[in-house]
């Protein structure tokens, strides 16, 4: 289950009556200030004014912040969402894209273990020496003393 949490009322005017508070501070500062500086500081108001405008406009459409149950917050477009089953289709065809690779990665290890086995099996039933000369203790050391002369 997924609420979107919006700010109360109540907390809509305490910011605001802050906001009110900050910019009442900072303009009684300017009385005192000379006549030159404080045009500087009303231009540079007016065009902080107009550059937060710009950047406020596209914000329109931005996501908002949903809850879950356990309190996980996830971010999605807010609203009426067009396509979710469409949307949750294309998202799994990466995932099933990925399952498959690797189910056919497992299935092509085992066919060349299993090939690895067979061509041991082949070698020493093919072999001169019967398959019990391998598990005669003397047989190693012959392998390890055989392999040092070389």
């Amino acid at each position: 289950m997924n609420t979107v949490r919006t700010p109360s009322p109540e907390a809509l005017a305490a910011a605001d009556g802050f906001a009110q508070r900050v910019t009442a501070r900072l303009s009684s500062g300017t009385a005192e200030l000379p006549y030159d500086i404080s045009e500087r500081l009303r231009a540079s108001r007016v065009q902080a004014l107009a550059k937060r405008k710009k950047a406020v406009a596209p914000a329109r459409i931005a996501t908002a912040v949903s809850l879950d149950a356990s309190g996980t917050a996830t971010l999605g477009r807010g609203g009426n969402e067009r396509g979710g089953w469409w949307n949750a289709l294309v998202s799994a065809v990466p995932l099933t894209a990925l399952v498959i690779g690797l189910v056919m990665i497992n299935i092509a290890q085992d066919e060349s273990s299993a090939n690895d086995v067979a061509e041991v099996d082949a070698a020493l039933l093919t072999d001169d020496l019967p398959p019990a000369a391998y598990a005669d203790p003397g047989f190693v050391q012959f392998l390890k003393t055989s392999s040092q002369t070389n």
